[in-house]
């Protein structure tokens, strides 16, 4: 990922700290009725729609064009990110530690360190992005570092997840993650090219619709929008799919590695279905943050995009999940 948006756990590593490795997924996954794999789920219609944007203040090294056709199959995906009530869930049945944990560290938007956990910040800094602190026992449950925790945030996207955490939620849960295509065809809400989930407008007749930064980043945030870290998964009115906080609020994990231009030639694998290059390091991220803004990272726009190493976690990056059609098995009746 750019460092402005969240520095990858190679290369900002403090020095002398212990390397990723993929935690362990062996976990039994549960067989669950097709009312189970739908609660919680909105359905969006296949077919074609425009991917990509052509933004005046796009960034050319992201890949966000060119705006082309892709033809989807119809599927579902999760109205809202998810929880850290949902994911405590699947960690209490599974016994399942998120990278995080087992490497120790994570990355916390220095600010929001509170003074009681100042001495676990990690020595060094992240070069063009010195905001972000490498924090010693921050995770999911604990988002800003020792003596903190999600009591009164159950409702918020959970954090702290690398790909290979989400990819291990969304398998016990009987599903999987979206592919970005997906992803972005939800995100849209059936509307056609339009910049934001609800239309071109950021704060149409002054309402907000999404949690970004307002005011001087990274040292002043008015919370106009009501939050200055996460907000609660459904903390603002939907988009035209049920879609909640498909700008800003949390980085969302897709299947697909990226690249920047695999998915320019037209051709089937990029027109019909795409599920990404079968090359590349890292894995794409849509959708923005609550630490976005206009003055710097303006990618809570929906055609934008980033990427980042499947084992970065940082406190601003979460996921939801998506279900291919058909859902019901044979037999089965919802």
């Amino acid at each position: 990922m750019n460092a402005c948006c969240g520095p990858d756990r190679g290369s900002a590593a403090p020095a002398g700290t212990v390397a990723a490795t993929a935690p362990p997924a062996d976990f039994a996954v549960p067989v669950r009725s097709a009312a189970d794999l739908l609660r919680g789920t909105v359905a969006v219609p296949g077919g074609p729609f425009l991917m990509g944007g052509a933004d005046e203040d796009a960034f050319p090294a992201d890949g966000e064009g060119p705006v082309r056709e892709v033809v989807l199959a119809p599927f579902r995906i999760d109205a809202a990110c998810v929880t850290n009530a949902a994911f405590a869930r699947f960690v209490k049945a599974t016994g399942y530690r998120t990278e995080a944990e087992l490497i120790g560290w994570s990355y916390v938007f220095g600010p929001f360190v509170p003074r009681g956990a100042r001495h676990a910040v990690l020595p060094g800094t992240v070069p063009g992005a010195p905001w972000w602190s490498a924090v010693e026992g921050a995770s999911w449950r604990a988002p800003e570092g020792p003596g903190t925790s999600i009591g009164d945030r159950r409702d918020h996207p959970v954090v702290h997840v690398s790909w290979h955490d989400a990819s291990a939620y969304a398998r016990w849960a009987g599903k999987r993650l979206p592919t970005e295509a997906e992803w972005e065809k939800a995100a849209r809400g059936g509307l056609d090219r339009a910049r934001f989930p609800w239309g071109d407008e950021l704060t149409p007749k002054g309402r907000h619709r999404c949690n970004i930064w307002q005011g001087d980043f990274p040292v002043r945030n008015t919370r106009e929008d009501g939050y200055a870290g996460t907000a609660p998964v459904k903390a603002y009115a939907p988009n035209g799919y049920g879609l909640y906080n498909v700008a800003g609020n949390v980085w969302e994990w897709c299947a697909d590695r990226f690249s920047a231009d695999w998915h320019v030639p037209d051709r089937p694998e990029t027109r019909i279905d795409p599920a990404g290059p079968p090359y590349g390091g890292t894995r794409v991220l849509r959708g923005g943050s609550h630490l976005c803004h206009r003055s710097y990272c303006n990618r809570y726009r929906v055609a934008a995009r980033t990427s980042n190493t499947p084992d970065s976690t940082t406190g601003h990056g979460g996921f939801r999940c998506a279900l291919s059609e058909p859902h019901v098995r044979p037999g089965e009746e919802l």
